[in-house]
Parts: structure tokens; sequence; C-alpha cells
């Protein structure tokens, strides 16, 4: 899958938000990618976590036994 397919994920859930952020970073951005949208679409998650899957896979050598991360948030 590529960028453009992504955001197009992110399109159709309604999860690009346009205007004015202020990043915690405290970097600033007009555009916002509002990842729980798209969690409210098993769908749409379902494509995007094999697609990240089939990433990792072609990336990281050798047998992977878990990938942890945050629920969400940081």
């Amino acid at each position: 899958m590529n960028t453009d397919e992504v955001l197009g994920i992110f399109r159709e859930a309604g999860a690009v938000l346009e205007g004015h952020f202020i990043l915690t970073s405290g970097l600033r951005s007009p555009v916002f990618l509002q990842k729980a949208r798209v969690f409210m679409h098993a769908d749409k998650t379902e494509l995007l976590c094999k697609a990240l899957a089939e990433k990792i896979r072609a990336g990281v050598p050798g047998k992977i036994d878990y990938v942890v991360g945050p629920a969400i948030g940081g």
C-alpha cells in the first residue's frame, strides 16, 4: 500500500483534518491525521494493519514473535 492509498483511507473515514494544529512537540502543522476516526471503521483499520504488517515482515529479517506499541497516545 502506498502513501496515496493510505491517505485515501484516512480521507474516506473523515480523518484528514485541515486547519492550524499545534503538535505535542510544539511544532505547527496545517494537517492532522485523526487515527481514532479510522479506528471507527473495522474494514479500513484491517486494511491498514495488514499493510503495516506486510511492511514490517518485508523490512525485518528472521522470525517476528511479537509487535507491541501503545494502544493510543504516547
